[in-house]
């Protein structure tokens, strides 16, 4: 994935709201808007590493997040995860099977990349599979203990969702789960463990 091109591709300034700003932007061959957020969060880069870690608390922070399943981890910081979103009736819930990784973003900066990897396993009738999903966290330095993140995301739900609903929800799945985030980042009591292994690849102050 290159995070470069997609941090600086030509992003629309949409909202902002308690500190997070909303842009949206054109995806080739879609007519699903892509997402970015942008938010200051109060915590150093081993908590937030920490948190995107903490696959156990991702209920209390990811948008409408109702399942949430490690399917396979490796020690190249390869996951791949199985997400189920809720959504409004009649729709079928939205489930994603999602690559992670962990990789340098330029200076100082960590990304957490996010790769859609439908067929990874068979299809569960219940759900509805989402093909196509591309996204990254990334996190910059901006103070002893403040982070400047940034979240992208491309999200197609399917054909059984029109894009103006797809694009309408576009501004709620970035702005909620980045608040959520931010408030647990900054929770004081919540302190998850903190991934050794994530030295053996980069260096982490």
């Amino acid at each position: 994935m290159d995070v470069h091109s997609i941090l600086n591709g030509k992003w629309d300034f949409r909202v902002e709201h308690r500190g997070i700003s909303i842009y949206s932007s054109k995806v080739e061959g879609s007519d699903v808007l892509g997402f970015k957020g942008v938010a200051e969060i109060p915590a150093g880069f081993r908590k937030l590493i920490s948190l995107f870690h903490d696959t156990s608390s991702y209920g209390r922070w990811v948008h409408h997040l109702t399942e949430m399943e490690v399917l396979e981890r490796n020690d190249s910081l390869e996951y791949v995860v199985r997400q189920v979103i809720d959504t409004p009736w009649p729709l079928q819930k939205r489930e994603m099977i999602v690559r992670t990784g962990l990789e340098p973003a330029g200076e100082n900066a960590v990304a957490v990349t996010m790769t859609g990897v439908p067929e990874f396993i068979p299809l569960n009738p219940a759900y509805s599979r989402v093909k196509e999903v591309q996204g990254l966290w990334v996190f910059a330095p901006s103070g002893p203990d403040a982070i400047h993140l940034t979240f992208v995301m491309h999200v197609d739900p399917g054909p059984d969702v029109p894009s103006a609903v797809s694009n309408q929800a576009m501004f709620e799945v970035p702005f909620y789960s980045m608040d959520n985030l931010r408030k647990l980042a900054g929770d004081r009591s919540y302190n998850p463990p903190y991934p050794e292994e994530v030295d053996r690849h980069l260096c982490i102050i």
